[in-house]
């Protein structure tokens, strides 16, 4: 029988104890038979080293560090995989929980295929009592994929990705981007710029959204940071739908901190890509207040999207 590959699994946190715990207990729960080493980060918050008691013999071990990094979920995940040790690292956010296939079935999709990197799965979104399951009908993503859509079934709780990769290819999570937004994002063009990636049809991971999010209602950080990525990736260009998308959230987001010139702006620039991009007339709605930008983000929460 082939050893299987040690997992390691980077859980960035922050100031959610009770989130993290059951985080941390659905990861050691996997129906995985090789080794997973959890790799907690305490960014800007003091470590709880009670969370090592978690891990149950030499198959499932618990280590907590802290972020000593740029402080933000890209440094704080960075810190992780650098202290990891195992063959593959998992990302896993602190309020999210892993279902209890998802590992097995991840490793046995990288072991299928050599020249893969990046493997993700579908997710199971859970808001204000509302569940619904987000699974891409695809086998694999490719950079032009990703450039015309986020796609949010993405999520960074999914990702297993080959150390190597992370330290000698395409490399880590930006620690540049404003406020660590969209990090995540950023990382996916840049992985699958390199190597397609390999997504399961499966949904294998409860995402919890609510409002005590890293970016609820942090709508200057947001605007910030994805005119940074339109910046760094001129390849938007090649793709006016995507950009529209993108231009259309930056947008939204100034017409919900209040910069009513910057929303009509920015609107203007998304209709001018994609007159169809629903994400200009929002952003005009909250602008003209029609309506209100948290009514919006809770009307798409429960049907599992996001602006």
């Amino acid at each position: 029988m082939t050893q299987q590959p040690t997992v390691s699994v980077v859980v960035p946190t922050r100031d959610r104890p009770e989130l993290l715990r059951a985080a941390v207990r659905a990861i050691l729960a996997q129906d995985y038979p090789g080794l997973i080493e959890v790799v907690v980060v305490f960014d800007q918050s003091a470590p709880d080293e009670s969370l090592t008691e978690l891990g149950s013999g030499p198959a499932r071990v618990v280590r907590v560090i802290h972020n000593g990094r740029t402080p933000g979920l890209a440094g704080a995940r960075n810190s992780g995989t650098l202290a990891a040790e195992g063959e593959l690292v998992a990302f896993c956010d602190d309020d999210d929980e892993w279902l209890p296939a998802k590992l097995a079935a991840q490793v046995d999709a990288l072991a299928g295929d050599p020249a893969a990197e990046f493997v993700c799965c579908g997710i199971r979104v859970n808001y204000d009592g509302h569940t619904v399951d987000r699974v891409l009908d695809k086998d694999r993503i490719t950079l032009d994929d990703l450039l015309r859509d986020r796609m949010t079934e993405l999520h960074p709780s999914t990702f297993l990705i080959r150390a190597t990769a992370l330290r000698e290819g395409f490399g880590l999570v930006d620690e540049e981007i404003p406020g660590s937004y969209a990090e995540d994002y950023e990382f996916l063009l840049r992985a699958a710029r390199s190597a397609p990636l390999i997504n399961l049809r499966t949904p294998s991971v409860l995402v919890r959204w609510h409002k005590r999010s890293y970016f609820a209602q942090r709508w200057d950080t947001i605007s910030e940071a994805l005119q940074w990525l339109l910046r760094r990736y001129p390849e938007f260009a090649s793709q006016p739908a995507g950009e529209a998308r993108v231009s259309g959230q930056i947008a939204f987001a100034q017409a919900a901190s209040g910069d009513r010139r910057g929303a009509l702006r920015w609107a203007r620039r998304t209709l001018r890509s994609n007159p169809r991009e629903p994400r200009a007339y929002l952003a005009l709605a909250v602008a003209g207040r029609v309506v209100r930008a948290d009514a919006v983000l809770r009307t798409l929460h429960k049907r599992g999207r996001g602006i």
